[in-house]
C-alpha cells in the first residue's frame, strides 16, 4: 500500500495536476487558496498518496457534516488517483485513510457521491463495501 500523509501547501501543484485529470482545472493560486482554507478547518481533511519522485499518486478530501435529517457523518468530497497509478491500490488506501479520519472524528457514517458518468468508479466503491443508496440530480445557481 502506498504511504498516505496529510496534505501541505507544498502539494498544491500536484493536487491541481491531479484535479485537472478529472476535469477540474484551476489556477495554482485558486488551488492554493482552497487548500489553505481546508487545511485550517478541523472539519476537513486532505490526504495525499506518495508516488514516485516528487509526484503524488492521488488525494482524498473529506468533510465532517451534520444535518437535521441524517445527523453527523463524513463525506468523501474528492478522490483522485493519477491515471498512471490506477488499479494499483492507491484509491483503496486513500479511502481507508479517509475512513480512519472519520473514525477518529467519532462520526458513525461515511458516504460519498460518484458522478453517474464515471462508470469505472462505481464497481470500485462497491468492491470496498460501499452501497449505492440513491441517484440524484445536482443543480447550481450562480449568485
Amino acid at each position: 500500500m502506498p504511504a498516505i500523509r496529510d496534505a501541505t501547501p507544498e502539494d498544491t501543484a500536484e493536487i491541481a495536476r491531479l484535479s485537472a485529470q478529472l476535469g477540474y482545472p484551476a489556477s495554482l493560486e485558486t488551488f492554493a487558496a482552497r487548500l489553505q482554507k481546508l487545511l485550517e478547518s478541523p472539519r476537513h481533511a486532505v490526504l495525499v498518496a506518495i508516488g514516485e519522485s516528487d509526484r503524488l499518486s492521488g488525494f482524498v478530501a473529506t468533510e465532517q457534516r451534520i444535518s437535521l435529517e441524517l445527523g453527523e457523518r463524513v463525506e468523501i468530497v474528492a478522490l483522485v488517483v493519477d491515471a498512471d497509478a490506477r488499479r494499483g491500490g492507491v484509491g483503496k488506501a486513500l479511502v481507508l485513510a479517509a475512513e480512519q479520519w472519520a473514525v477518529d472524528k467519532g462520526t458513525p457514517h461515511i458516504f460519498l457521491r460518484s458522478n453517474i458518468l464515471r462508470q469505472e468508479s462505481h464497481p470500485f466503491y462497491e468492491s470496498i463495501g460501499y452501497t449505492r443508496t440513491k441517484t440524484q440530480h445536482a443543480y447550481t445557481k450562480p449568485l
